[in-house]
Protein backbone atom coordinates (compact mmCIF):
# COMPACT_ATOMS: atom_id res chain seq x y z
CA UNK A 1 0.00 0.00 0.00
CA UNK A 2 1.28 3.47 -0.94
CA UNK A 3 1.60 5.89 1.99
CA UNK A 4 -0.96 8.69 1.95
CA UNK A 5 1.75 11.40 2.26
CA UNK A 6 3.45 10.06 -0.86
CA UNK A 7 0.19 10.21 -2.85
CA UNK A 8 -0.47 13.78 -1.68
CA UNK A 9 3.09 14.76 -2.59
CA UNK A 10 2.75 13.27 -6.08
CA UNK A 11 -0.60 15.04 -6.66
CA UNK A 12 0.80 18.38 -5.45
CA UNK A 13 3.88 17.99 -7.67
CA UNK A 14 1.70 17.14 -10.68
CA UNK A 15 -0.52 20.17 -10.08
CA UNK A 16 2.54 22.43 -9.81
CA UNK A 17 4.04 21.02 -13.02
CA UNK A 18 0.77 21.47 -14.92
CA UNK A 19 0.35 25.03 -13.58
CA UNK A 20 3.90 25.96 -14.55
CA UNK A 21 3.43 24.43 -18.00
CA UNK A 22 0.23 26.41 -18.56
CA UNK A 23 1.92 29.65 -17.47
CA UNK A 24 5.05 28.96 -19.55
CA UNK A 25 3.19 27.91 -22.70
CA UNK A 26 0.63 30.70 -22.35
CA UNK A 27 3.28 33.36 -21.87
CA UNK A 28 5.68 32.10 -24.47
CA UNK A 29 3.82 30.71 -27.43
CA UNK A 30 0.27 31.91 -27.83
CA UNK A 31 0.28 35.16 -25.88
CA UNK A 32 0.76 38.30 -27.92
CA UNK A 33 2.31 41.49 -26.60
CA UNK A 34 -0.26 43.85 -25.12
CA UNK A 35 0.14 47.22 -23.44
CA UNK A 36 1.42 46.66 -19.92
CA UNK A 37 3.34 43.47 -20.73
CA UNK A 38 7.03 43.32 -19.91
CA UNK A 39 8.74 42.52 -23.18
CA UNK A 40 12.25 41.32 -24.04
CA UNK A 41 13.48 41.93 -27.58
CA UNK A 42 16.53 41.76 -29.78
CA UNK A 43 16.77 44.54 -32.33
CA UNK A 44 18.98 46.04 -34.99
CA UNK A 45 18.35 49.66 -35.93
CA UNK A 46 19.45 51.14 -39.25
CA UNK A 47 19.26 54.51 -40.96
CA UNK A 48 17.73 54.97 -44.43
CA UNK A 49 21.20 54.52 -45.99
CA UNK A 50 21.65 51.14 -44.25
CA UNK A 51 24.06 52.34 -41.54
CA UNK A 52 23.53 50.38 -38.31
CA UNK A 53 23.14 52.79 -35.39
CA UNK A 54 22.35 50.23 -32.71
CA UNK A 55 21.94 46.53 -32.07
CA UNK A 56 21.75 44.18 -29.11
CA UNK A 57 21.69 40.95 -31.15
CA UNK A 58 24.06 38.49 -29.50
CA UNK A 59 23.93 40.48 -26.27
CA UNK A 60 21.40 41.23 -23.57
CA UNK A 61 17.78 41.64 -24.70
CA UNK A 62 16.16 45.05 -24.35
CA UNK A 63 13.51 44.84 -21.61
CA UNK A 64 10.66 47.34 -21.39
CA UNK A 65 6.98 47.63 -20.58
CA UNK A 66 4.94 47.80 -23.78
CA UNK A 67 2.82 50.91 -24.10
CA UNK A 68 4.63 52.79 -21.32
CA UNK A 69 6.68 55.22 -23.46
CA UNK A 70 9.96 53.68 -22.30
CA UNK A 71 10.99 53.34 -25.96
CA UNK A 72 10.14 55.46 -28.99
CA UNK A 73 6.49 55.39 -30.04
CA UNK A 74 7.01 53.58 -33.35
CA UNK A 75 9.02 50.80 -31.68
CA UNK A 76 6.42 50.48 -28.93
CA UNK A 77 3.62 50.24 -31.51
CA UNK A 78 5.58 47.67 -33.55
CA UNK A 79 5.87 45.10 -30.74
CA UNK A 80 2.18 45.24 -29.79
CA UNK A 81 0.57 42.08 -31.17
CA UNK A 82 3.85 40.19 -31.69
CA UNK A 83 4.44 36.69 -30.25
CA UNK A 84 7.57 35.18 -28.74
CA UNK A 85 9.87 34.06 -31.55
CA UNK A 86 8.25 36.37 -34.09
CA UNK A 87 10.46 38.66 -36.19
CA UNK A 88 9.35 41.92 -37.75
CA UNK A 89 10.98 44.70 -39.74
CA UNK A 90 9.40 48.11 -39.28
CA UNK A 91 10.22 51.54 -40.72
CA UNK A 92 9.54 54.40 -38.32
CA UNK A 93 9.19 58.03 -39.46
CA UNK A 94 10.78 60.83 -37.39
CA UNK A 95 7.37 61.76 -35.95
CA UNK A 96 7.22 58.36 -34.19
CA UNK A 97 10.93 58.28 -33.36
CA UNK A 98 13.07 61.22 -32.20
CA UNK A 99 11.10 63.95 -33.96
CA UNK A 100 12.16 66.53 -36.49
CA UNK A 101 15.34 68.53 -36.06
CA UNK A 102 14.50 71.48 -33.81
CA UNK A 103 16.56 74.44 -35.06
CA UNK A 104 16.22 76.21 -31.70
CA UNK A 105 18.31 73.41 -30.17
CA UNK A 106 21.28 74.27 -32.40
CA UNK A 107 23.08 77.14 -30.71
CA UNK A 108 26.20 79.24 -31.15
CA UNK A 109 28.44 79.21 -28.09
CA UNK A 110 31.41 81.55 -27.70
CA UNK A 111 34.57 79.46 -27.87
CA UNK A 112 35.72 81.25 -24.70
CA UNK A 113 32.97 79.35 -22.79
CA UNK A 114 35.06 76.22 -23.24
CA UNK A 115 38.10 77.74 -21.47
CA UNK A 116 41.26 75.76 -22.17
CA UNK A 117 39.33 72.70 -23.33
CA UNK A 118 40.10 71.54 -26.86
CA UNK A 119 36.90 71.37 -28.91
CA UNK A 120 36.48 69.56 -32.21
CA UNK A 121 33.64 68.83 -34.59
CA UNK A 122 31.89 65.61 -33.59
CA UNK A 123 32.70 65.82 -29.89
CA UNK A 124 30.00 65.34 -27.29
CA UNK A 125 29.76 68.03 -24.65
CA UNK A 126 27.79 68.13 -21.44
CA UNK A 127 26.55 71.53 -20.44
CA UNK A 128 23.81 73.44 -18.72
CA UNK A 129 21.28 74.26 -21.46
CA UNK A 130 18.16 76.21 -20.49
CA UNK A 131 18.71 75.42 -16.81
CA UNK A 132 19.07 71.67 -17.24
CA UNK A 133 22.00 69.37 -17.80
CA UNK A 134 22.13 68.39 -21.47
CA UNK A 135 24.34 66.55 -23.94
CA UNK A 136 25.15 68.26 -27.17
CA UNK A 137 27.20 67.45 -30.23
CA UNK A 138 29.64 69.92 -31.70
CA UNK A 139 28.68 70.51 -35.33
CA UNK A 140 31.28 73.15 -36.21
CA UNK A 141 34.10 75.17 -34.68
CA UNK A 142 35.76 78.39 -35.84
CA UNK A 143 38.06 80.87 -34.12
CA UNK A 144 35.25 82.53 -32.13
CA UNK A 145 32.23 80.22 -32.07
CA UNK A 146 31.27 76.60 -31.43
CA UNK A 147 27.98 75.37 -32.91
CA UNK A 148 26.41 72.86 -30.50
CA UNK A 149 23.41 70.71 -31.48
CA UNK A 150 21.26 69.55 -28.55
CA UNK A 151 18.94 67.47 -30.75
CA UNK A 152 19.16 63.70 -30.55
CA UNK A 153 21.63 62.44 -33.19
CA UNK A 154 18.66 60.48 -34.58
CA UNK A 155 16.33 63.50 -34.84
CA UNK A 156 14.94 63.93 -38.33
CA UNK A 157 15.89 60.37 -39.30
CA UNK A 158 13.62 57.63 -40.64
CA UNK A 159 14.64 54.51 -38.74
CA UNK A 160 14.28 50.84 -39.63
CA UNK A 161 14.28 48.18 -36.92
CA UNK A 162 14.51 44.42 -37.21
CA UNK A 163 12.82 43.19 -34.02
CA UNK A 164 12.59 39.72 -32.48
CA UNK A 165 10.44 39.19 -29.38
CA UNK A 166 12.19 36.75 -27.05
CA UNK A 167 10.03 37.07 -23.94
CA UNK A 168 6.67 38.31 -22.71
CA UNK A 169 5.77 38.58 -19.03
CA UNK A 170 2.46 39.83 -17.69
Amino acid sequence: MIPRNLIIGIVVAAVVVVALAVVYVGANSSHVVAAGDNVSVYYTGTLANGTVFGSNVGGTPLNFTAGSSQVIQGFDNAVIGMKVGQNKTVTIPPSEAYGAVNQSLIINVPISDFGNQTVQTGMTVASNYNGTSARGFIKAVNSTTVIVDYNSPLAGQTLTFKIEVVGIRR
